[in-house]
């Protein structure tokens, strides 16, 4: 069926949703219409994430019923066991969340399969904590993390509380793919399932669990006591769900004395003056810098709107604000977590971190320091939460200390099996509240790292190719950079290519070997200074990623080279 064909069936429908029927008829422009309709919404290992509207190329509840619908016939096909499990169900602020959240739960309920739903918006960390808790099959997340408001998204976890492993995942696709008619989706009755035990709601009793595990967060109880009451910081959850979890954890951790950006502490899906939710961005830092130099702040935190990723800028001498990158923080606070251990005793001899491959290798070089092990995994916080998987299981002798991505995620304890920045919140206070005892600030603990390690500086940049022809302009540069094989960047050689779809590594004198690592579609170069570059398309968007990450003995050189390096990959890329 063409993309003219689908948007007439939509067009028919009599009983279209209200709001969609509304916006479908306002839809004017053939290439929106297009882009709209041509093909179903991509739905990968994470899910799927898209902007609201009508089409199958958008987020809306025909979308997801048509992903759930697939996740319940997954699990009719797993027995009753697995149905009386059960799926856990969660939503951040965005407009429409509560809404495909319980339209996800009457489509679980057709098919006879336990629900447990939060009363009310949560972080995403908190729904991969019930999916432990609760011992459920499955989770479902609706949001769309950072994305701006346009946008919402479904994401789903698997039974450890990671995102859903690529074998089940692909046979939900399987199931997705095979449904005939979008809007022929049974729908159970909420009350009802209620009335009959179906559907179970959570709020307080799942917080206070969460809470009381967040106390092994804290690393030196005394330092934030003595040192936190006074030490003055501004928190934002940049209108998302962050003020839900993390005033408490913050509280419970002894840290006291923060200010709140009063219109960036309340849920909002419009996001008000925030064109990009991402605390990545300075622009969201716009207000609470405002409000740090009115306070005198030493340190800013935000966490994105579903609280898994946590960005902060830190006060320089001048009174300024300098934004930190994913890779500094997590390296700062890797940095923290290893000498508050080894000072105390507690650095267990097999200790283990966990990063991305597309990460710093400066938090390589801090682990390496301490003789702790640094592991490196594909991207997507799944395969973090695998490594974990592994240490407890005893399948590897390693003791989780800490995990990150570059984008901004961290996992400090493995009660929860995904980026947490409630989690990172209070420990980042803690480590703000350590240099504070030392008279320093973050900025000045940074430095102190970058002398003793290093100068190391990462870029990640994105390439958006939207519409139609997008997935075909990422396949044909994927293919580009493997058929003619840099052997160049910047005048520096390409010392070793990994190729992860193949599962080998090349040295340049051309000897091939096993990365022993799961396949996927990224290609990672070293080059003979140990600068790496990586590309890789993204799972969600409709964007292929470049990495850089470089080094030098001062900041101007490790800047030098980053722009040489980005100059000569994007010229390769565009030739």
């Amino acid at each position: 069926m063409s993309w003219k064909d689908t948007y007439k069936v939509w067009q028919e429908r009599t009983d279209l949703e209200p709001d969609l029927k509304q916006e479908l008829a306002a839809m004017n422009d053939d290439k929106e219409i297009e882009d709209a309709f041509y093909g179903p919404l991509s739905f990968g290992t994470a899910g799927m994430r898209g902007l609201m509207g009508p089409g199958i190329n958008r987020m809306n509840v025909y979308t997801v019923r048509q992903a759930t619908e697939g996740l319940a016939t997954l699990m009719d096909s797993l027995g009753d066991d697995i149905k009386k499990r059960g799926v856990a169900i969660g939503y951040d602020s965005r407009h429409n969340s509560r809404k495909f959240a319980h339209d996800a739960a009457r489509v679980l309920g057709a098919h006879g399969i336990k629900v447990y739903i939060y009363d009310n918006l949560r972080p995403t960390p908190e729904l991969s904590f019930a999916v432990r808790h609760m011992g459920t099959y499955a989770g479902i997340m609706i949001t769309a993390s950072h994305n701006p408001k346009e946008y919402n998204g479904y994401k789903i976890y698997g039974e450890d509380g990671g995102q859903m492993p690529p074998k089940e995942s692909d046979m939900m696709t399987g199931y997705i793919r095979k449904i005939d008619d979008i809007f022929d989706i049974a729908l159970a009755d909420e009350q009802e399932m209620l009335d009959n035990g179906l559907e179970t709601i959570m709020g307080e009793d799942v917080d206070a669990a969460y809470l009381a595990n967040a106390k092994s967060v804290t690393v030196n109880p005394e330092l934030a006591k003595e040192y936190g009451k006074d030490m003055k910081f501004v928190f934002t959850p940049l209108c998302g769900t962050g003020k839900m979890l993390g005033e408490r954890a913050l509280r419970q951790a002894g840290f006291t004395n923060y200010e709140m950006e009063p219109t960036e502490a309340q849920p909002n899906g419009d996001f008000p003056g925030l064109e990009h939710p991402n605390p990545e961005f300075p622009e969201a830092f716009v207000r609470s810098i405002a409000l740090g130099k009115k306070v005198g702040a030493d340190v800013l935190i935000a966490t994105d709107p579903d609280a898994d990723r946590l960005g902060c800028a830190v006060r320089q001498p001048d009174g300024e604000y300098q934004l930190l990158t994913g890779n500094q923080i997590a390296s700062i606070m890797l940095a923290y977590i290893l000498e508050a251990h080894k000072q105390a005793g507690t650095l267990p001899d097999n200790a283990a971190a966990v990063k991305s491959i597309v990460s710093t290798n400066f938090a390589a070089k801090i682990a390496e320091s301490y003789g702790v092990d640094m592991i490196n995994v594909l991207t997507g916080f799944k395969w973090i939460a695998d490594q974990i998987h592994q240490y407890e299981t005893g399948k590897v002798d390693h003791t989780f200390m800490f995990g990150f991505e570059e984008s901004y995620g961290y996992l400090i304890k493995p009660f929860v099996r995904d980026k947490d920045a409630i989690q990172s919140l209070t420990l980042l206070a803690e480590v703000a509240a350590y240099y504070r005892s030392r008279n320093m600030t973050l900025y000045d603990g940074l430095q102190e790292l970058f002398k003793k390690y290093g100068y190391f500086r990462e870029k990640t940049i994105s390439n958006t190719y939207a519409g139609v022809d997008g997935p075909d302009k990422i396949k044909g540069l994927m293919k580009k950079f493997r058929e003619e094989a840099p052997t160049h960047f910047a005048g520096h050689q390409v010392a070793v290519t990994e190729d992860f779809s193949k599962g080998t590594k090349t040295t340049a004198d051309g000897k091939v070997s096993e990365l022993g690592i799961p396949e996927s579609n990224v290609l990672r170069y070293v080059l003979d200074d140990d600068t790496w570059i990586a590309i890789r398309p993204s799972g969600t968007e409709p964007k292929l990623k470049f990495y850089i990450g470089t080094s030098d003995d001062t900041l101007e050189k490790a800047n030098a080279k980053l722009a040489d390096f980005e100059k000569a990959l994007q010229e390769f890329a565009e030739e």
